[in-house]
């Protein structure tokens, strides 16, 4: 959820307005940086075909996509708002999911419990332990926020936002990933994180960033999912990563998938989306690779924040390719002997 972004779609001109949000002292947005050499950035990380042994074949099943998706942005949860009904029933799908695949939970229990304006949140943390005894203690954290805003401006007699971009499709990918990766040996451990409280201003991932590093986590690298429900317009990549320049994890990434997966657009760079996501609370913390892949392009969808975010309107054939063509380079980020995602300097 790009929760500062608000979009107005006339004639297909797209006009585009920045808000403030800064709950956990996000900068607020600057001017549009300078975009030049966009294209040669690009093509610098054109894909290496490789052999490895984690090249196989990812199948993920599309039905299971669409349930997943199709439950999280139902009416039942009511908009998945920090603190209801909804967003608990959420919570406890996500914990039914990580139960069935054997996936642990990494403190006593899979919640990780915060308060913010009086209310009590509860990210959802899954752990899968390494199985290399020199490489176990290093850690992937895989997240994706699970909250949304609950209701929005009426539209046709109806103000509920189910949130299925933004972003039962980031938590169903990460649902996806963790069944996949529960049945494979990975050498570094996988913590599987769902936040509540984004649309509060990343409360819940900036909760867990300070609590991992007061516990001397060695976090490797963060890799965030956010609205990946509906392909980019005329990109030659699927998903853009924000904070592209800041390391080398797009270079890598592609290399260890073998094809251009994420790429570089240059809106994320001018309105600072790195900052805007719950990559950022584990960047400030740890000051590793931790960004965000989207596919929310800012003209390929109209439903920011409105009723209309439904499951209806979601592509699942393309997010279920999505996930099955990431998938090879997170098992590559968990089995790589050396670290070899790095800050650039």
């Amino acid at each position: 959820m790009w929760d500062f972004f608000i979009f107005i779609h006339m004639r297909k001109i797209y006009i585009y307005a920045l808000a403030a949000i800064s709950s956990i002292g996000v900068v607020g947005c600057g001017q549009p940086g300078n975009t030049k050499g966009a294209v040669r950035e690009v093509e610098e990380i054109a894909p290496v075909k490789t052999n490895s042994e984690e090249s196989d074949e990812v199948n993920i099943s599309e039905s299971e996509v669409s349930e997943s998706l199709e439950y999280l942005s139902s009416e039942e949860l009511q908009g998945r708002k920090t603190g209801t009904d909804g967003i608990e029933k959420a919570a406890q799908y996500i914990e039914g999911v990580f139960t069935e695949n054997g996936i642990q939970p990494y403190f006593e229990t899979y919640r990780d419990s915060f308060e913010v304006n009086g209310t009590i949140g509860y990210n959802v943390v899954g752990f899968k332990e390494g199985s290399d005894p020199s490489l176990k203690d290093q850690f992937l954290i895989l997240g994706a926020h699970y909250d949304h805003v609950g209701t929005a401006k009426y539209v046709d007699g109806d103000s509920l936002a189910n949130g299925a971009n933004d972003n039962a499709t980031g938590t169903t990918a990460i649902l996806e990933l963790a069944k996949y990766i529960s049945s494979i040996d990975t050498k570094r451990s996988i913590l599987f994180t769902l936040y509540s409280a984004e649309e509060m201003g990343l409360v819940g991932s900036a909760h867990l960033a300070q609590r991992l590093k007061e516990e001397n986590l060695d976090l490797y690298v963060m890799f965030n999912i956010e609205m990946v429900g509906i392909p980019m317009n005329d990109k030659d990549y699927l998903a853009y990563i924000t904070g592209f320049e800041l390391s080398n994890l797009a270079v890598k990434f592609n290399e260890y998938s073998g094809d251009k997966v994420v790429g570089f657009l240059p809106q994320a760079k001018e309105y600072q989306l790195f900052k805007r996501s719950d990559n950022y609370p584990f960047y400030k913390e740890f000051g590793i690779p931790a960004q965000t892949i989207s596919t929310f392009d800012f003209t390929n969808y109209d439903y920011y924040h409105h009723v209309k975010d439904e499951f209806e309107e979601m592509d699942v054939p393309f997010l279920t390719q999505l996930i099955e063509d990431i998938t090879p380079g997170i098992v590559r980020m968990a089995n790589s002997e050396l670290k070899e995602i790095k800050m650039n300097q």
